[in-house]
């Protein structure tokens, strides 16, 4: 208020051509003061400082964080036609805009191509020669510069219209600073409210892969960037990528950062990393780097342990990333990182749980129900010896071998429920196997496996891994919604992808009610995310009931 003021003050005693238009400038203030929107507000300024000022053109040229060239360049009556024949917009390095830069003063100018400062125009630019350069300050520093180019009647800017215009760019100032004081709380909004997701979608109980995924893809949404990828360390002393957000993911999912890159050891002692160009930066050494421009790579750090990274890339030519978002992105890896702390420790205390019930359980079948079928099959021994009646010695006979069968099938489940997960082979065949033996409780049957091909040796770890957690998905969902009696999952290690790689593919259906035509498809879209993150595809279609019922689920990658 003091610099409009101070601002209004110079109008005094100026000739009465000026006063009759300081109605015109009040009008124009209260316009440029409307409304909170930061780029709404400068195209505002920019058409208000034409009218006022009855200039043809207006441009205002935001100066970016080093103070050497323009960020950010608004314009107002140039046509689409001639942004188009123009190019690419100034950046503020050389010409009268970096003069401007370099020495923010008020500039008017009868020929501004006769300046010495000046370097011409590009093809396609209309023709201006008049000019008028005024600096907008933001709260004493200096935000860009408004520009006007020729006056309507053709004669030179006037030193009324430099007064004019320099008590607008003061009112400019001011609005501009409301309206990045507004965008700045509503920015620091979304990333709270993004890390409040984040924490709640991991607290409710998801696996980690889906962990990775959500932190993953509310990083990409928030940073808005052209991906969202999470990085884990691995076994040689690298990082690899283990969760991708993007429209294009695949060639994403698994690539590996070696221990020598130079960003490795910064990022491993919870060090961020910011690049301006992935694709030009030398530390970048990875192929997917070419794919991108500004990029984000921040610690997943709490409590002093590096979990992993979180990279936030945005496309080639992109703008780059602000101070502030830099700082947000910061605060939302850190918050991530704990709450990646918090869902971990309470997924130990779950298993915990199910693995001291699994052992309730176990010790309940041994010392109750198989002495007790021991003690019934004795029994029936007893009377087959003391029986004369052929019939029923033989059919007592059957019955005492069917017990002998199922008490040897209880200790074989016993056996199974005692076995912790680090004893488990680690071939595929055996843990599609696991899987489905863990599902099996809930479902109250035995879904039926079978396997095509060399499953163990074809298929990679990271496709394993993925297909292992999208048969979990689906048995997930056929107990939840299916309401099926019966589940026949395949393993087929001898597709061909529609591209003629080399592919696997799991085939899971069951004969419950399908899918209804309303209702969430979330474990579907999470299937297929999966799938092409990885450069395969998830589909579905009628199961394996009478007439087609029930839903069939088919999830490919290469191997």
């Amino acid at each position: 208020m003091d610099a409009a003021t101070e601002a209004t003050r110079s109008l005094q005693g100026l000739s009465p051509e000026l006063t009759a238009r300081v109605p015109q400038l009040l009008e124009a203030m209260r316009t440029v003061g409307a409304g909170l929107d930061l780029h709404v507000t400068l195209d505002r300024i920019a058409a208000t400082a034409a009218e006022l000022a009855d200039a043809r053109y207006a441009a205002i040229g935001i100066i970016d964080e080093t103070r050497t060239g323009l960020s950010d360049f608004v314009t107002y009556g140039v046509t689409t036609q001639q942004h188009e024949q123009i190019g690419a917009l100034p950046d503020g390095h050389t010409g009268l805009l970096g003069a401007l830069i370099h020495d923010p003063r008020p500039l008017r100018l009868g020929n501004l191509t006769e300046d010495a400062r000046s370097v011409g125009f590009p093809p396609g630019h209309p023709p201006m020669r008049t000019f008028l350069g005024v600096p907008i300050r933001v709260q004493g520093e200096v935000f860009g510069n408004l520009y006007l180019t020729e006056k309507r009647d053709g004669a030179e800017f006037s030193e009324e219209d430099l007064h004019m215009v320099r008590v607008l760019a003061t009112e400019a100032g001011i609005a501009i600073g409301n309206a990045r004081l507004h965008a700045a709380t509503r920015q620091r909004e979304r990333w709270i409210d993004g890390s409040v997701a984040v924490t709640t979608e991991l607290l409710a109980g998801s696996d980690v892969d889906d962990a990775l995924a959500v932190v993953a893809e509310q990083a990409r949404k928030l940073a808005d960037s052209a991906a969202g990828i999470v990085l884990l360390p691995d076994d040689e002393g690298g990082l690899e990528i283990v969760a991708v957000s993007a429209d294009d993911p695949a060639g994403i999912m698994g690539t590996q950062i070696p221990n020598d890159s130079p960003v490795v050891e910064q990022l491993l002692t919870g060090e961020p990393v910011f690049v301006e160009d992935s694709a030009s930066d030398p530390r970048m050494v990875t192929d997917i780097a070419q794919r991108f421009g500004p990029s984000m790579m921040l610690p997943l750090k709490s409590g002093g342990r590096v979990l992993g990274t979180l990279a936030t890339p945005r496309s080639r030519g992109a703008r780059p990333f602000t101070a502030a978002e830099r700082t947000l992105a910061t605060q939302f890896a850190a918050q991530a990182a704990l709450a990646l702390v918090l869902a971990d420790a309470q997924r130990d205390r779950e298993r915990l749980a199910v693995y001291e019930d699994r052992d309730r359980i176990a010790r309940d079948l041994h010392d109750l129900v198989i002495q007790r079928l021991f003690a019934t099959g004795m029994i029936l021994e007893s009377a087959q010896r003391r029986t004369i009646v052929p019939d029923v010695a033989l059919g007592v006979g059957k019955a005492v071998d069917e017990l002998d069968v199922t008490i040897q099938e209880i200790r074989t489940a016993i056996f199974a429920l005692q076995q912790g997960p680090a004893e488990a082979p680690s071939g595929l065949r055996t843990r599609v196997l696991r899987e489905i033996g863990t599902a099996a409780v809930p479902l109250g049957f035995q879904p039926s496996a079978s396997f095509v091909g060399p499953v163990d040796s074809r298929v990679g770890e990271l496709t394993g891994k993925n297909l292992i957690a999208a048969l979990r998905e689906a048995l997930s969902n056929a107990f939840r919604h299916a309401e099926a009696s019966r589940i026949e999952v395949v393993v087929d290690a001898t597709i061909r992808l529609p591209d003629g790689t080399d592919g696997v593919r799991l085939t899971v259906a069951d004969d419950g009610i399908g899918i209804p035509d309303s209702g969430r498809r979330s474990g579907l879209k999470n299937l297929a995310k999966r799938a092409e993150s990885l450069g395969g595809c998830s589909t579905y279609g009628p199961g394996v009931g009478k007439d087609g019922t029930g839903t069939t689920v088919r999830w490919e990658a290469p191997l």
